[in-house]
């Protein structure tokens, strides 16, 4: 294969880019894949969104029921993901279902959205999370947590640049230690002494309403349970990804379900309600609670780990997503191309990269997060109805996995996406109206790239 020289050195980080095409390798197993899954829906979330959950509801048992409702929901996205992840195991995830549904437009306005904000967005926040907590720990001043979350960054992508197995090395290994700190969390809420109980803490919504109650506490649980999708981003670097795809979906989200009722449980044995919906810090408050400021440390270790984790997942199978639009004549020609040695979009990496820490030094990232993070479930709930499309022109021919009940299951969850954009509007309607501003600017972009596509 003769190899398109770009820099001066052969066998540089660039020059080995070839523009002959270079395919994708079959390089994760099935504990890869749950791994993925695990570390794209574990982040920080689950650290602090059950007490805003609490403060909502207001009872113990009202607590779990959300939680319990909020992972039948992730279930049921899970299946529908499995089942599209099964049919078309393709790069882009989404955005290959998208575009064969309908239309490259609508692939587009989602890898758009993911480049320009959902996806870059989140890495700047979620590293400076990461800082946020590993900065005291260190023992380092405040000043270092802007240099310090721009370095994980570039860490991690060049890590994922060398190739997706030290990315999914990096991210089991983080894996294992997120689930660790849970698993330490939940043992010393249990084995510790009595329950603290703070002041009573009024729920926050209509007590007279519970649909209205059970509704506003429900956001920010899916919201902690989302990113389980993004592992059909990475569908073509799989072993036999028809057979682990659905499998690594199903199990992961299982494993994540496990984990969040054992850790809410853990927070209410220790805290109890009021005290957890009083609390800003209910996982570090848990860990003092049983253990004194060791126990706090612990658990700010286990936030590092598992924001780290995290952050790696995200850089990891997003440029696929770019890679894919790319090579669909929609994007810039040099980032469809693989690196012919670590078969991995090496340019949509840099780019990720690179504006992941602009929007992390500008500061924006916040705001910007703010106003598109509803997109992420109107995506959600768009790509869960490409399963009526694809299985009407699957008509017959698979027998693979199955969405359990459909349509309704399928139907329910779309439910549950609107439901979730809904309430996002609703509740600052000004955020909604930058953010569709924002994904309207793909628009015009689109079409200046379907002009240049060849055969257009």
């Amino acid at each position: 294969m003769r190899r398109g020289l770009v820099g001066p050195h052969p066998g540089g980080l660039l020059s080995d880019v070839s523009p002959v095409p270079v395919a994708y390798k079959r390089q994760l197993g099935l504990f890869s894949a749950i791994m993925m899954v695990v570390g794209g829906v574990i982040g920080s979330g689950i650290f602090l969104n059950p007490a805003v959950v609490a403060e909502r509801v207001g009872t113990a048992g009202g607590t779990m029921a959300v939680w319990v409702g909020g992972a039948v929901i992730a279930l049921m996205g899970a299946f529908v993901f499995a089942e599209l992840g099964q049919r078309r195991p393709a790069a882009g995830g989404g955005y290959a279902y998208l575009r064969e549904a309908f239309g490259p437009m609508a692939g587009f306005l989602y890898a758009w959205g993911l480049l320009l904000i959902i996806a870059t967005g989140a890495i700047a926040a979620v590293a400076m999370t990461f800082a946020s907590y590993a900065v005291p720990l260190l023992g380092w001043a405040d000043s270092a947590r802007q240099p310090l979350a721009g370095v994980a960054i570039g860490l991690l992508t060049l890590v994922n640049i060398l190739g997706v197995r030290p990315g999914a090395w990096t991210q089991n290994i983080f894996t294992i230690l997120k689930l660790a700190a849970i698993a330490a969390l939940v043992v010393a809420a249990f084995i510790g002494s009595a329950p603290v109980h703070a002041a009573s803490v009024a729920a926050t919504t209509d007590a007279g309403n519970p649909i209205v109650v059970f509704g506003a506490a429900l956001v920010p649980v899916l919201f902690a349970f989302g990113g389980w999708q993004q592992t059909n981003f990475v569908a073509e670097e799989m072993i036999d990804a028809e057979r682990n795809l659905p499998r690594a979906l199903v199990l992961g989200v299982l494993v994540v379900v496990a984990a969040y009722l054992l850790v809410n449980l853990a927070y209410l044995r220790a805290l109890g309600v009021d005290g957890l919906a009083a609390s800003d810090a209910p996982a570090a408050e848990t860990m003092a609670a049983v253990a004194g400021e060791s126990g706090r440390r612990l658990i700010a270790a286990g936030i590092v780990a598992s924001t780290f984790g995290f952050l790696n997942l995200v850089i990891l199978v997003s440029p696929r997503v770019y890679q894919a639009m790319a090579r669909d004549g929609l994007f810039f020609k040099r980032f469809a191309q693989l690196h012919p040695k670590w078969r991995t979009p090496v340019w949509a990496l840099l780019m990720q990269g690179v504006w992941a820490v602009v929007l992390l030094l500008s500061g924006s990232y916040g705001d910007l997060l703010d106003y598109v993070v509803f997109a992420d479930w109107i995506f959600f709930g768009l790509t869960a109805a490409t399963l009526f499309v694809i299985r009407r022109r699957d008509a017959g021919t698979n027998s693979g996995f199955r969405v359990p009940l459909h349509p309704w299951t399928t139907l329910a969850f779309i439910a549950a996406a609107a439901y979730v954009v809904m309430g996002s509007v609703v509740s600052n309607p000004d955020n909604a109206l930058r953010g569709s501003a924002l994904l309207a600017l793909g628009i015009p972009v689109f079409l200046y790239w379907r002009r240049r596509a060849p055969g257009t």
